[in-house]
């Protein structure tokens, strides 16, 4: 183990590729968090809704269909809530093909080889395999080989994957689900003030007035919208993701941020209007831009803070 730290340390090429495999296999569970955290969300929500309404387990369904009215069911093969005292988390039960229950293999879980050795396509039924889970495991293996060139052996690189993973994970749910699930954004926060105790990425007090300022910033903005206009722009998660950012990379980062989600967000929401009839009224998630603008930030951040300070500073 000792030779193995010493290697990773002393040669930058073994590092960053043992980060780049380490990426593709955190890549796959990242799969696993991305399908089945919502769900696990949705059956708390109901169990809490059924203790609420003081109901017996066996009016469960009942109590989930009235505090839940006309919300439609997932239809991605067995219902974890239809077998009884069946654990359901992110590592029970063994994944399996939605459409025939086909129990995934350890061989066909090796990440992007496998899809590409089955065709991609499931081994039992020949069903086409959704192409977003090895993009995904490509997504994690790429940005954490460049998490480890950039930053080199340490605890910024270590911090930088857990990052990557974290705003990986939080930009498909949100696409899929137009949630950011407190498991991960405040655990994420708090991750980010443990790193800078240390002053990996800033110091202490910039990472606390980061997440003071990084929340306050877009509850501002989402008490302002709703003022004028009676309505939601955004959801409480957004808030707390900024949060999240700015206690891993300082408040000087967060303006830095906000204009590179704000930008992106309007010209991806401009151009669904105007050419795929995108309707104005139908809500678009704005946490993917904002993990967007912090992986920038994190990588890029300082770089583009300073020549935009320099052009500033000239005549």
């Amino acid at each position: 183990m000792t030779e193995l730290f010493q290697l990773l340390q002393s040669s930058p090429l073994a590092f960053t590729v043992m980060c780049g495999v380490l990426g593709l296999m955190v890549g796959s569970f990242l799969n696993v968090v991305i399908h089945r955290l919502p769900k696990m969300m949705e059956m708390e929500w109901r169990q809490q809704c059924a203790e609420l309404s003081h109901v017996n387990a066996d009016d469960h369904q009942t109590a989930a269909e009235k505090c839940h009215p006309g919300k439609p069911e997932h239809n991605s093969g067995i219902n974890p809530e239809s077998v009884p005292g069946r654990p359901y988390n992110l590592i029970v039960p063994r994944s399996s093909c939605p459409h025939c229950n086909h129990v995934i293999s350890a061989w066909e879980n090796i990440p992007i080889v496998s899809y590409l050795l089955l065709r991609g396509k499931c081994k039992g039924c020949g069903v086409k395999i959704s192409p977003r889970y090895p993009v995904i495991e490509a997504a994690s293996g790429i940005l954490c080989a460049y998490a480890a060139w950039h930053f080199g052996f340490g605890w910024a690189a270590a911090g930088a994957l857990l990052l990557v993973w974290s705003l990986l994970a939080l930009t498909v749910i949100d696409f899929d689900t137009q949630l950011l699930p407190d498991d991960i954004t405040l655990p994420l926060l708090w991750a980010g003030l443990l790193f800078n105790m240390f002053g990996v990425f800033t110091s202490l007090s910039g990472a606390v007035l980061g997440a003071i300022i990084g929340y306050l910033a877009l509850w501002i903005v989402y008490w302002l919208f709703k003022l004028a206009t009676s309505k939601e722009g955004m959801g409480y998660g957004d808030f707390k993701l900024l949060a999240a950012l700015g206690a891993w990379l300082g408040w000087q980062m967060l303006p830095l941020i906000i204009l590179l989600s704000s930008l992106a967000g309007a010209v991806v929401g401009i151009t669904m209007i105007m050419a795929l009839k995108h309707g104005r009224n139908i809500p678009i998630p704005f946490g993917p831009y904002l993990a967007g603008g912090g992986l920038v930030a994190l990588f890029w951040g300082q770089v583009l803070t300073q020549q935009y300070l320099q052009i500033l500073g000239q005549p």
